[in-house]
């Protein structure tokens, strides 16, 4: 396997961590120019990095003839230039999430890469994680059934970087932050090919002085039947919650990725250490996390993207993944603002979906709607009568 040299696109904390993992995980693979827009911040993660060139020139950078792959970890705002310069260079592209501020600029990137033929992979860390790996296994696998619903919540108290809060140059607000993580979480869960159709969603500012939206919840009905679920805030006080749950016809998952990780920590404040991302306090009961950058996802994400590259085959996510985010968001936009269902408006490649399947059980001809057992041993079926349809009892002995 060849070693690739990168060519990163930003030195905010994203670019941190993408960057402490490349050199971590397979080492053979260097970011050799970092640009920044601040030639002082550029220096600076340089010299952190050991990084031998750096630039406030986004053309040099990206057309820096010793590397192969383009990394971008640029403000939203930047992203379709960015991409552009880097598919007329020929580069591979790795994107940070989300894809673009809304599913115009979105299309307009994947035309962009579709019309070049370069490889461009979605840097979604969320859908890497060594536990939702596991999971969306699990569930392709039939080990839970049919998904009937899907519910993913990421919450802090805000992101770091003052672009972030600019509803103009981000897109929008918590939604376009942390929906774009908990959207394709819970695509991978319900299904790639289970085209979304339409969103219900509340937004609000509640806490913080800006215009756009630090608090959102918002149903996606799918295709299949199947309802998903996120939760997301820029208000919400102890550090990083990220859960997902997964209900299936014949199973449940519960995955908890940050604030329960089984490592707790009881301190009266003697240090003053990192703890783990967006954690506001050093005091009290913590929760670390052994190793940040695996816990969520970048090692498996830049080690799937790296392998596609050089198998020739696409990623796990890709921009057509990026493009259906976008879209979605832009439907729950629409919905906060119409307070109704808004319909997704998508350029669909995936096929369909059937609906959920009902496997009916029956006893003497009626239908089973649930079998249990009592404390005292006997059973009971909960029926629907043959002709009629009415719900009746049916208690047996033990």
């Amino acid at each position: 396997m060849d070693a690739r040299s990168i060519t990163m696109l930003g030195t905010g904390l994203i670019a941190d961590f993408y960057t402490m993992t490349l050199h971590g995980q397979r080492s053979r693979d260097r970011v050799t120019t970092v640009y920044s827009r601040s030639p002082e911040r550029g220096a600076a993660f340089a010299e952190r990095w050991d990084i031998p060139n750096h630039t406030t020139s986004l053309e040099d950078a990206i057309n820096d003839p010793s590397t192969d792959v383009v990394v971008v970890a640029l403000p939203n705002f930047l992203h379709v230039d960015a991409i552009r310069m880097a598919a007329d260079a020929g580069k591979a592209i790795l994107c940070t999430k989300p894809l673009a501020r809304n599913a115009q600029e979105a299309k307009e990137i994947l035309d962009i890469v579709e019309s070049k033929g370069v490889f461009a992979g979605y840097l979604e860390d969320l859908c890497y994680t060594p536990k939702t790996l596991k999971a969306i296994a699990a569930v392709h696998g039939g080990a839970i059934g049919d998904v009937t619903w899907v519910r993913s919540r990421e919450t802090h108290p805000g992101p770091h970087s003052a672009w972030f809060w600019d509803a103009d140059k981000a897109g929008g607000g918590a939604i376009v932050d942390l929906g774009c993580h908990c959207i394709e979480i819970i695509r991978n869960f319900v299904g790639k090919g289970n085209r979304p159709i339409e969103v219900m969603a509340w937004a609000d500012t509640l806490v913080h002085p800006i215009k756009a939206e630090d608090n959102a919840v918002a149903l996606i009905r799918f295709e299949s039947g199947a309802l998903g679920q996120f939760e997301v805030s820029w208000s919400f006080r102890g550090g990083m919650d990220l859960r997902d749950e997964v209900a299936g016809t014949e199973g449940t998952i519960w995955l908890n990725h940050f604030l329960r990780t089984g490592y707790e920590m009881y301190s009266s404040g003697g240090g003053d250490g990192y703890v783990a991302e967006k954690l506001e306090s050093t005091e009290g009961w913590l929760f670390p996390v052994g190793d940040e950058v695996a816990e969520l996802g970048y090692v498996d994400m830049f080690t799937d993207m790296f392998n596609a590259i050089e198998g020739g085959t696409e990623p796990q996510e890709t921009f057509y993944d990026g493009y259906i985010v976008n879209a979605i968001m832009d439907a729950a936009y629409a919905s906060a603002k119409s307070h109704r269902w808004e319909p997704v408006d998508i350029e669909w490649r995936a096929g369909s979906t059937p609906r959920i399947a009902k496997n009916t059980d029956y006893h003497d001809g009626h239908a089973i709607v649930k079998a249990e057992v009592l404390p005292d041993g006997r059973s009971k079926l909960i029926l629907a009568d043959k002709d009629t349809g009415s719900i009746f009892d049916l208690v047996t002995e033990a």
